[in-house]
Formats: C-alpha cells, sequence, structure tokens
C-alpha cells in the first residue's frame, strides 16, 4: 500500500542510471554511487562527484548548493 515516494533515477538505456552531477552513465550496478533525496526526488552521483563533494553530502545540502 505504502509506494516508494522517490522516484527511480533517469535511465537513458536499459537498467542504466545517470550520475546527476556529471552526466556519466553508470556501467551496471553502481556500488561506489551516493544518493541523495532531495525534495522527494532521488539523484545519484558518481564516485568523482560524491568524492568532490562529501562534505556538502554529509551536510545534508541540496545538489543545487554545490
Amino acid at each position: 500500500m505504502d509506494q516508494d515516494k522517490t522516484p527511480h533515477p533517469e535511465r537513458p538505456g536499459a537498467g542504466s542510471i545517470v550520475c546527476a552531477g556529471c552526466g556519466v552513465v553508470a556501467e551496471g550496478v553502481p556500488v561506489t554511487w551516493t544518493f541523495s533525496v532531495e525534495n522527494g526526488v532521488r539523484h545519484y552521483f558518481c564516485e568523482d562527484c560524491a568524492r568532490a563533494n562529501i562534505r556538502a553530502i554529509e551536510g545534508r545540502l541540496d545538489s543545487n548548493w554545490w
């Protein structure tokens, strides 16, 4: 009854996940990526974007602030 309110990530191809920071497409399951829920929307970030903005992510700042 209670569905997941966060929509799935943008998928350009079959099963692909796109980084919200740089636009790189994940190959397979992106186990080293992270995600952030902002205004009820899930945003995925590749390892490079996550490392570059780790303090902002830990501070729970929305990605439009970084």
